[in-house]
């Protein structure tokens, strides 16, 4: 960021998105550093952490949120610099050639602020899990667990929402109604799945031999939160709606089961206006795993129903995430290596719905990311100390 070469190749409000309010945050950290430095010295033998955790919280979120608001802008600033600014690529890798980068990338670094608050809460976390009940200790560390959660969730949802209105504006482009008029923009409307399916032609079917011939044809979904969009592609980019319905008058059934001599996963599919008939389909996957993430994705459960039946259940499997994954489409659930999880659903083409033990966060994530926990005593102690620190959190909470 110092560099005055690299500073001549940016202009002002590239620098501004790519580095954002990085020194804050550096001195942030390093006064967090040093405090943790003094108690350390201090008292080798009792190194307690939760205290100063829970003291630099206003100064952590101070920085944080504005800084990892940003990271989107940021994102595309350094990927458009890499492609459209020629001196840019050759300036930025001699400065990672330098000794200190350690080899790593100027993206690892940009990326570290909020990997770093959310490693803070999974230590707090395992602090908390391991100091004695009704302590002074368990008291403080609940206290710093409380609010590190608090800065992860208000960043994430800071995000989320600046990211889920651009997605509007992008979709708004590229999507058109025949001879309607659907305002496609509002502040309480975001994308929750989007994506091809096939659409299974029962009119002109044919009989080939023993089996049934079913032509197919490209069908788009474009599911929101409160409605459902069905098009044809114009070209690449653009669609044009042939029907759409409210979330809540849409009907599906399952018939991969049922359609004997039809391969493929297939489901029925009911669009609704009031009690009247709009629209049906028949939707075809090429996977299990497509088929039943549209029908979650439509259909999904109640979220406390799910995280009371599996907080009760020793018998519901449990995994855990040996290998930190990034959630690549909207239904999939972002993990960090040591997460456990309730496994909710586990298709035969190796993905699993599950549900985060410590913050009832829900999502699609392949199987190869985790392995299951065959311990039935570690199902147990994994239930009892989730709902250790929800109890003593709820008790804070109700202190405060």
């Amino acid at each position: 960021m110092l560099s005055q070469e690299l500073t001549e190749c940016l202009g002002a409000q590239d620098k501004q998105w790519l580095f954002s309010k990085l020194p804050e945050v550096k001195d942030v950290s390093e006064r967090f550093l040093q405090d943790l430095e003094h108690r350390l010295e201090e008292d080798i033998l009792r190194f307690d952490v939760c205290d100063i955790v829970l003291e630099h919280c206003p100064a952590l979120r101070r920085v944080y949120l504005p800084y990892v608001t940003n990271q989107a802008y940021q994102e595309q600033t350094y990927q458009r610099l890499l492609h459209e600014n020629p001196r840019f690529p050759s300036i930025l890798a001699r400065l990672e050639e330098d000794p200190i980068c350690q080899r790593l990338p100027l993206t690892s670094f940009l990326i570290l602020p909020f990997q770093r608050i959310t490693r803070l809460k999974m230590l707090v976390e395992n602090i908390l899990k391991r100091t004695t009940p009704g302590s002074r200790d368990e008291d403080t560390a609940t206290k710093a667990f409380n609010e590190l959660k608090k800065i992860i969730k208000e960043c994430n949802c800071s995000v989320q929402s600046m990211k889920r209105m651009e997605e509007l504006i992008h979709l708004n482009k590229k999507i058109h109604f025949e001879g309607k008029i659907f305002p496609l923009i509002s502040q309480s409307r975001w994308l929750v799945k989007h994506g091809e399916l096939l659409e299974v032609d029962t009119q002109t079917m044919s009989i080939s031999g023993s089996k049934l011939k079913l032509p197919t044809k490209p069908v788009y979904l474009h599911l929101f939160n409160d409605c459902l969009l069905l098009s044809r592609r114009k070209d690449t980019w653009k669609f044009m709606v042939f029907v759409h319905a409210k979330i809540g008058e849409l009907k599906v059934k399952d018939l991969s089961q049922k359609l004997h001599g039809i391969s493929g996963f297939i489901f029925h599919l009911q669009l609704c206006e009031g009690q009247q008939l709009k629209h049906q389909i028949l939707l075809k996957s090429h996977t299990e795993s497509g088929k039943q993430r549209w029908i979650t994705a439509m259909f999904p459960s109640d979220p406390l129903e799910d995280i009371e039946q599996a907080s009760e259940n020793v018998d519901i499997p449990q995994v855990q995430c040996i290998k930190s994954y990034q959630a690549q489409e909207h239904d999939e659930l972002t993990l960090e290596k040591a997460d456990i999880l309730h496994a909710k659903t586990i298709t035969s083409d190796g993905w699993v719905e599950g549900i985060r033990l410590s913050d009832g966060e829900r999502g699609w994530f392949p199987k190869t990311y985790v392995e299951e926990i065959t311990s039935r005593s570690a199902r147990l102690r994994n239930l009892r100390e989730n709902i250790r620190i929800k109890c003593v959190t709820q008790k804070l909470e109700g202190e405060d």
